[in-house]
């Protein structure tokens, strides 16, 4: 289940809960029983397989030229 980041407008707090994505959006109420709250936006990292190490390079020497013009 997804967890969502709220900030409480009027005590400051900052709380998480987690929801089902349909109800992402629902109003929430902070820990202090306050009401008026606001989503926070979230970021969220998205990595490849762990110890896979970095992504291979090509080996054709593309670039933007094929690189002939671009090669000194």
């Amino acid at each position: 289940m997804p967890r969502y980041d709220y900030r409480c407008r009027a005590c400051g707090s900052t709380f998480e809960l987690n929801r089902p994505m349909a109800e992402a959006n629902a109003p929430a109420t902070c820990p202090s029983g306050h009401d008026d709250t606001v989503k926070l936006l979230s970021t969220v990292a998205v990595t490849g397989k762990a110890g896979a190490g970095p992504a291979p390079r090509a080996s054709s020497g593309g670039g933007c030229c094929g690189g002939g013009c671009c090669a000194g």
